[in-house]
């Protein structure tokens, strides 16, 4: 089966060396399979990454930094590591930034599922108005790139597996297991079926 490439054009440089072929039918071996994926990732280097146009990838830090933040041009922050104890929309006041705080736990029996759409419309209409956005959580590798996942599933029609492959060129991340079990049923619902998924 051939495959031709959903990213935009600036991407198809950075296509993966190796051909990935997932069975998403079988849940269990699909999550062993996604981390395998996943392991093959670019180590973190940095606080935050673009892992797809004017969208970022970061940890807490970064989300802090406001003179980076300005020197990237970030119009919105998604925060996956909200908390009502310390709101973390006060960092941003006196600036132009937008910011959506979602409390969530970096564990697998967390629903993170029940963020995706809320996650995907935030950074879709911050996107398609010329925006930059940076999504975190403490580390940056779990719940932002969990949502991220859903986004390009969501609203760039990627498959799960383009849209891991489409961020690991720039940033390694790893989903908790709960969560990659979740990406798959949004799979699933977004198909209609369970199929294989090939690049």
């Amino acid at each position: 089966m051939s495959f031709s490439s959903k990213f935009p054009p600036s991407w198809n440089d950075k296509a993966p060396i190796r051909k990935v072929e997932i069975d998403l039918s079988s849940p269990g071996l699909a999550v062993f399979e996604l981390e395998r994926l996943l392991f093959t990732g670019k180590a973190i280097v940095n606080h935050a990454d673009e892992v797809w146009p004017r969208l970022y990838i970061g940890d807490q830090h970064s989300a802090m930094n406001i003179a980076q933040l300005a020197n990237h041009r970030v119009t919105h922050v998604l925060n996956a590591n909200h908390s009502k104890r310390r709101d973390g929309a006060e960092i941003y006041q006196g600036t132009n930034i937008k910011y959506l705080g979602i409390e969530a736990r970096d564990s697998s029996d967390f629903d993170m599922s029940s963020n995706f759409h809320t996650a995907a419309e935030f950074i879709h209409r911050a996107l398609s108005r010329g925006g930059v956005v940076l999504v975190h959580c403490a580390v940056g590798v779990s719940r932002s790139a969990t949502l991220v996942l859903a986004y390009l599933m969501l609203k760039q029609n990627l498959t799960l597996v383009d849209s891991i492959c489409a961020v690991k060129v720039t940033r390694g991340i790893i989903p908790n297991r709960g969560f990659l079990r979740q990406l798959i049923n949004l799979e699933t619902k977004l198909c209609g079926c369970l199929r294989k998924t090939h690049i």
